[in-house]
């Protein structure tokens, strides 16, 4: 005689089994917002092609912003930053969005992640790889404190809870381009400083660009390597007021 009850309670272990199983690999990635870390690489959120306001409106309000609070960002948001300066768009890999002279793409981003600065991020610094749309973690610690001492002292560097880091290896266009490469260089540093106020418009973030500092401090803090010099730090954070 078959024993119903049995019978039923197994069943109903089998889907809750297959339910849980579902809902863990299979719901959207929105639903999960865990950070997925391997050997010190961090896969970022797929960023997003459409956004709340429009580049219009993000023009005409993009203001210089020095006072944060201290609300975390989400990894989706340091995603969308990512993407917006240095992201790929296209062309096989090969179009990124920001232009650049010849598509030799000099530049290399970083961010220094204060403590609790990004949600479910650990603090430290990142070096962002744009083709995989990944933080490759260099070391960890907050570097905020430090920053701003070899930024002359500019508060907001250090109050911000991220500061990206914009460095050039200036021989990837000057090999192509000669002297004249250094100029093409900096005008790409331009173009990704502002796609990241016009982002971070967008996002409901604020940021400050900051040239005034100390370039070989800068490089013994973040122990960047020797080519890879320092054109650019801009703190972000929600703004204070």
């Amino acid at each position: 005689m078959i024993n119903w009850r049995v019978y039923t309670v197994s069943a109903a272990v089998i889907i809750a089994v297959i339910l849980i199983t579902y809902l863990f690999w299979f719901a959207p990635e929105g639903e999960r917002v865990e950070v997925k870390e391997t050997k010190g690489l961090v896969d970022l959120p797929s960023p997003q092609t459409t956004g709340e306001i429009s580049v219009e409106k993000g023009i005409a309000r993009r203001r210089s912003i020095r006072s944060y609070s201290e609300k975390p960002l989400t990894l989706e948001q340091v995603s969308q930053l990512m993407w917006s300066a240095q992201g790929i768009t296209g062309g096989g890999g090969e179009k990124r969005a920001a232009p650049s002279a010849g598509m030799t793409y000099p530049l290399e981003l970083y961010i220094v992640v204060g403590s609790q600065g990004v949600k479910g991020l650990e603090n430290g610094l990142y070096h962002y790889i744009p083709e995989k749309h990944q933080l490759e973690r260099v070391f960890t610690g907050d570097l905020r404190r430090e920053l701003a001492d070899a930024a002359l002292d500019q508060k907001w560097v250090e109050g911000a809870p991220v500061d990206v880091i914009v460095t050039a290896i200036y021989s990837r266009t000057t090999n192509r381009y000669g002297d004249r490469g250094r100029r093409y260089v900096h005008m790409e540093a331009g173009h990704v400083g502002q796609n990241l106020y016009l982002q971070s418009e967008s996002l409901g973030l604020g940021m400050v660009v900051v040239g005034a500092f100390n370039d070989d401090k800068i490089q013994e803090v973040l122990k960047l390597p020797k080519r890879r010099k320092p054109l650019y730090i801009i703190p972000i954070g929600y703004p204070s007021e």
